[in-house]
């Protein structure tokens, strides 16, 4: 009886959302559904027991993950990206049921709670995910490890010149000048601060982060670079940096802050920044209403993250005393990075599961499948949100943009590929 229920609701869900493509079904009883119009693209899924399917009809967002991590639910044709296409193309126009309402609810009263960054519990986050095994990264990641969105300028660009354009797109709208004080706040390895030396000339670059094997790998490549001594990598809150900066750059990290500490980030960015200093700010954010932290990434993957929408993060701005000079929204270009790391990823996916385990190598599959299907179907975007104190630090037109960039690209020519910024790898 309970296993009748299950299929039942189970057809009724999918048969709204496959409405393009095939999804095949096997149940735990052997009894097999197809959903869709029968067109490609083609997927293929078992669930190895009816509670499996409970669980997914009763926490989708949660258990979809943890059952494909658990091998309860298992895709025989295809790839589990291909399954959550099918599944998410079409989702906005179906309703979700009460139950999942109810949750969406309840996860969005306790969001705040799940986003209380203060500084001790900010840098545990950080290390639940960027403190793995650097081994990690170089399997999928680009020469200078830049875990963060590329910048496709035109289709089929590799990874390499695409991530190499997204600095160089940075590094235009700082507006960077010989002698500038950068800061960078989240410097991951350290790969835009090194550009922006070495490239684009500042003249002293100070990177932040809480993460230990990231600071590292940070001062070590920074050891190899032609001005080893402008480099000032620490293991440091932002709360807690001192001094005042010409340039601020934080690239990745603005979604780790929280709700709760909105101001408490742009208050301090405008303490840091002098006069006429300008910041650029590139993140995640969510074009749609606020939301809550999708639950299986916030249990997994980045413990403590949001994906902020315009709507909340504006007003903190407007607080702090910046000045909003330029937004840029970033479509798809996020995707197409997932899409290549993923590629990447399952080229050495045996290495993952040496390094780790087999469920390891299915949840980060996982992650990059259900991180590339957000941005493709999901009001998921990239941000670019220039600031200043004073709103004449900006050029009135974005003209600059493309001379920068043109003067910039004749830079990188001189120094060579990679020349005097040395490889992650």
């Amino acid at each position: 009886m309970l296993q009748t229920y299950a299929e039942r609701l189970l057809a009724n869900t999918l048969k709204d959302l496959v409405r393009r493509g095939t999804l095949d079904v096997t149940l735990p009883g052997g009894r097999r559904r197809a959903f869709g119009d029968g067109t490609p693209p083609r997927a293929a899924i078992r669930f190895t027991d009816t509670r499996a399917v409970l669980a997914l009809l009763m926490d989708p967002d949660l258990r979809m993950g943890e059952l494909f991590m658990d091998e309860r639910l298992v895709v025989d044709e295809g790839s589990i990206y291909d399954v959550l296409e099918l599944l998410l193309r079409d989702a906005d126009a179906v309703k979700p049921g009460a139950a999942v309402r109810m949750l969406d609810a309840v996860r969005m009263s306790i969001r705040r709670f799940l986003q209380n960054n203060r500084p001790g519990r900010a840098r545990a986050n950080v290390a639940h995910h960027y403190d793995l095994d650097d081994r990690l990264y170089a399997l999928f990641l680009d020469d200078q490890r830049q875990y963060s969105c590329a910048y496709f300028e035109h289709p089929g660009q590799d990874l390499e010149s695409a991530q190499r354009a997204k600095q160089r797109h940075i590094a235009a709208k700082l507006l960077v000048e010989p002698g500038h004080r950068v800061l960078d706040i989240g410097c991951g390895w350290g790969g835009l601060t090194r550009y922006l030396v070495e490239v684009a000339g500042a003249g002293r670059a100070t990177g932040i982060t809480l993460s230990e094997e990231q600071l590292k790998g940070a001062r070590e490549l920074a050891a190899r670079a032609a001005h080893p001594q402008a480099y000032d990598y620490r293991l440091e809150d932002y709360r807690a940096t001192p001094g005042r900066f010409d340039r601020i750059v934080s690239v990745g990290m603005f979604e780790h802050v929280g709700t709760g500490y909105h101001d408490a980030f742009f208050r301090k960015c405008h303490e840091l920044l002098t006069d006429d200093g300008v910041m650029l700010l590139h993140f995640i954010g969510n074009s749609d209403v606020p939301d809550f932290n999708n639950p299986w990434i916030e249990k997994y993957i980045f413990p403590g993250g949001h994906i902020p929408s315009l709507s909340e993060f504006t007003p903190a701005i407007e607080r702090s005393g910046l000045v909003v000079t330029d937004i840029e929204v970033l479509r798809l270009h996020y995707a197409s990075t997932l899409r290549i790391w993923r590629d990447r990823f399952l080229a050495r996916r045996a290495e993952a599961v040496a390094l780790y385990d087999e469920r390891f190598a299915r949840m980060w599959e996982y992650y990059l499948s259900m991180s590339e299907t957000a941005f493709r179907y999901q009001d998921i975007a990239i941000f670019q949100v220039q600031l200043a104190r004073r709103q004449e630090s900006v050029p009135l037109t974005r003209d600059y943009v493309g001379e920068r960039e043109a003067r910039l690209r004749e830079a990188e020519a001189r120094l060579g590929s990679p020349g005097l910024i040395p490889s992650g790898t």
